[in-house]
């Protein structure tokens, strides 16, 4: 009977098995057909779209678009101000982060859970909600120094707000990972007479390679693809990301869609890199703590 009722648990197991494998195709598969579409998209001629329709078989597949875009876009101005304003961002932010889930974890005071939710439910805010209040503080303070554009219209500006939206997730994370490591090696370094900083810099930061390397990929994804606060901060054209050079690429008639797929493939391609260079540490990262040793 034990041996009937061990078969039967087997072959309900791999009926839920295929199921979840199936589901996790089709769900794979709805991500990646925007993708697909959009690269298929960026291979066709615009007028071979508009005399056949978008669902008709193409004539030609080439690079036109591509080459056109590039043209366009003056690609490498725009890149480089994304990485002028990302690289930056993504250390700050990683190194604020993990400071304030070090004091959050490692040191017991009144209010540490409190301000751990805080940093957290900053994370919820609509950013159109706090963009008024944060314009009047930048024009504010540009003119108390007697420079308007020391923060509005600068990198340094838009540096600050990444870092401020984005440090309240990195804390949370972080946090989280850091309950993990034992209080021994903590308690450790304090009777060996290690500083606060030191215990920071050369005891716990070292074993957060894996989050913050998993953290550095998700950010800078995040802040190289953003565009709203790249848009109402940013007035002077030289000065914004890639993100809004796509904007180069509509006509004042007639937007060619085409062109613009080729546009957005060539924007989305730099963080792909970054992928899967740091593809590994980014899987050790997130599947930390789901097995034991």
């Amino acid at each position: 009977m034990s041996v009937k009722k061990s078969v039967g648990y087997k072959n309900r197991q791999k009926r839920k098995d295929r199921l979840i494998s199936l589901l996790i195709g089709v769900f794979a598969l709805l991500w990646i057909t925007p993708i697909l579409w959009t690269f298929w998209t960026s291979l066709r001629p615009y007028t071979d779209i508009i005399q056949k329709g978008v669902f008709s078989r193409p004539d030609t597949l080439n690079f036109d678009n591509y080459f056109n875009a590039y043209r366009q876009m003056d690609i490498w101005q725009y890149l480089s101000n994304s990485f002028i304003v990302a690289i930056p961002a993504v250390i700050l932010t990683l190194f604020f982060g993990s400071l304030l889930a070090f004091v959050i974890t490692r040191y017991s005071f009144r209010f540490n859970l409190y301000l751990l939710l805080l940093f957290t439910a900053g994370n919820l805010l609509p950013v159109q909600l706090v963009y008024a209040p944060l314009f009047k503080i930048y024009i504010w303070i540009g003119d108390l120094v007697g420079n308007r554009n020391i923060l509005y219209d600068s990198y340094i500006g838009l540096i600050l707000i990444h870092v401020a939206l984005q440090v309240g997730f990195a804390t949370f994370v972080l946090s989280s990972y850091m309950k993990t490591i034992p209080k021994e090696i903590s308690e450790s370094a304090m009777v060996d007479g290690a500083s606060v900083f030191r215990h920071y810099w050369n005891v716990i930061l070292p074993l957060l390679r894996p989050p913050l390397a998993a953290l550095s990929v998700l950010m800078t994804t995040w802040i190289y693809n953003e565009f709203f606060w790249a848009i109402v901060m940013i007035k002077s054209d030289s000065k914004r990301p890639i993100t809004s050079a796509l904007g180069r690429l509509q006509g004042e008639y007639v937007t060619d869609y085409n062109l613009l797929a080729a546009g957005a493939i060539m924007a989305a391609l730099p963080t792909l890199i970054i992928f899967f260079i740091l593809k590994r540490q980014f899987v050790s990262g997130l599947t930390i703590g789901s097995t034991k040793g």
